[in-house]
């Protein structure tokens, strides 16, 4: 077993030799270490977290969720539901405009959906029953349906990946396909792209047209009041070196420190290391299309070799408080369950695993694991992926690169001897585990399927059966039967539920809950 994702801990002398990002000063930017590159800009065109953030700051949605994962009208004044929930009129807030002056218009939102739509497998639920969808005045968005659906508001404003993000209609108008480039939106911060220098820096303005719900924020819902003028992103992929910043009051933000310098950082006074609110499941991701994880025997023999406190103790140490032990869905909410889980408990037994892996055909194909060596995080969980896949028997080739790289390679449906893949780890938001809807991982859809494309039609049908239950009883005993053949199926592998960690200066307050997000953010 990996004792630890690193095997060098800094002391005073290695805190010196962090770079000078230039010290405090009364009015300077806010410094924010985000937790990779942000290589994508476009939030419709990639599930990347970081991609997701940005969004967050430049764009607005029509809906929102608050931090106990209700929905509320965002950039919506409200809306208006008529026959028998066939038709829904939604009115846009007065005052709304894009950051080049332009106002929000009815038309933006509605090229805005159907870009969005294309591209999110909510929005594709969405699509199969829209009839129609209008703008016949600038403040409204006529929407009628062909059967009722009502989870349109919580897929208007869904906080995880990809962003309903309201843009402009003539940049809504990119084909889903093509990357939008030009970050025009309507939210509280401009993104600044003639200072954008990739692998180094991302930069924020506050836009002073932005224009705030008149009550608290909460989550991505609410008054998103931008207090700080200026956010610099700067990117340190070196968990060592970014601690050293926080501590030298170099950087005022790390999204995630890590769990190994986490006491030092603690014995600073001018620095607080929190635990947040939110959570996230890790997940080790199967290539469906090609050997040797198309054989779903193959997928379920590593169910035996799983241990994921090995996973989450090499990611964040032996603090219980920080991690635990998963299904399909977030623990402690509605639909969570224990169906199949005693399988992961228990001695793990590799020559077991190994016979099953021959029993399931497993033949010593390559395995190509691809690891972000630039995420603490990802890197962390490759290595244990690795460690435990070749201690069962398989030929495990690592593949190191930057994130963006990462990200890029996962695209690819090729098999392995042409630049393909066969595993790679990442994670969800925990708002996007609470049911099978927004669930990214658990879509079995095929082609349409998140990286991996697994397809199932027993999984599919049982997320239809979800959506047509009547009541919360019947959604928990539907998501049961879900978890019951996930086992089977096996989509990924979960590798553990974790709490957020996050370290700032002592000079910044009222850190939000949710994804690093910079309204409702100040200085002292």
């Amino acid at each position: 077993m990996i004792a630890s994702r690193r095997s060098v801990m800094l002391g005073a002398a290695g805190l010196v030799a962090a770079p000078r990002l230039g010290r405090a000063q009364a009015g300077r930017p806010l410094r924010f270490v985000p937790q990779a590159d942000l290589a994508v800009l476009d939030p419709v065109f990639t599930t990347a977290t970081v991609t997701l953030t940005h969004g967050f700051m430049v764009f607005d949605t029509l809906y929102a969720l608050d931090e106990g994962y209700n929905v509320r009208p965002q950039m919506a004044e409200g809306h208006v539901v008529e026959r028998d929930g066939l038709d829904w009129t939604i009115t846009l807030r007065e005052g709304l405009k894009f950051h080049d002056g332009e106002p929000v218009r009815g038309r933006d939102c509605v090229a805005s959906i159907n870009r969005w739509a294309a591209r999110d497998m909510v929005g594709a639920e969405l699509i199969a029953v829209l009839d129609e969808m209008s703008a016949p005045t600038d403040r409204t968005i006529r929407i009628r349906l062909k059967r009722p659906f009502p989870l349109l508001p919580r897929a208007l404003g869904k906080v995880t990946a990809a962003m309903p993000a309201i843009m402009p209609e003539r940049i809504a108008a990119t084909p889903p396909n093509r990357q939008v480039t030009e970050m025009v939106g309507s939210g509280p911060y401009r993104f600044l792209a003639d200072e954008r220098l990739a692998g180094v820096r991302v930069a924020y303005a506050r836009f002073d047209g932005y224009v705030p719900r008149n009550e608290p924020s909460s989550r991505t819902a609410g008054g998103k009041r931008a207090f700080i003028d200026r956010v610099e992103w700067q990117i340190l992929p070196d968990p060592a070196t970014a601690a050293g910043a926080l501590m030298a009051g170099e950087v005022d933000w790390l999204e995630y420190p890590s769990t190994d310098l986490a006491p030092m950082l603690r014995r600073n006074r001018d620095v607080t290391v929190a635990v947040t609110d939110e959570r996230s499941i890790s997940v080790l991701r199967f290539n469906h299309l090609h050997p040797p994880f198309n054989n779903p025997g193959v997928r379920r023999a590593l169910i035996g070799a799983l241990d994921q406190s090995a996973y989450m103790t090499a990611a964040f140490g032996d603090d219980r408080a920080l991690w635990r032990e998963v299904g399909v869905f977030l623990s402690g909410t509605p639909m969570a369950s224990d169906a199949g889980m005693a399988a992961l408990r228990g001695p793990r037994d590799m020559d077991k695993v190994k016979r099953d892996l021959a029993a399931a055909g497993y033949a010593g194909e390559k395995v190509v694991l691809l690891q972000a060596n630039d995420f603490a995080l990802l890197k962390a969980l490759s290595e244990v992926s690795a460690d435990m896949m070749t201690r069962a028997g398989m030929t495990v080739d690592v593949v190191g690169a930057d994130w963006g790289t990462i990200g890029a390679r996962r695209a690819s449906k090729e098999p392995v001897e042409r630049g393909g893949w066969s595993v790679f780890t990442s994670g969800f938001s925990g708002a996007g585990m609470l049911d099978p809807v927004a669930h990214l991982g658990l879509r079995a859809n095929g082609a349409g399927a998140w990286f991996g494309w697994p397809d199932s039609p027993q999984l599919e049908a049982l997320r239809r059966d979800w959506m047509a239950a009547p009541d919360t009883a019947q959604q928990q005993a539907v998501a049961r039967a879900i978890q019951e053949r996930f086992w089977i199926d096996l989509p990924y592998l979960p590798l553990g539920e974790y709490s957020r960690m996050t370290a700032y200066r002592s000079t910044i307050t009222d850190i939000p809950v949710g994804l690093p997000s910079f309204w409702g953010v100040r200085r002292v």
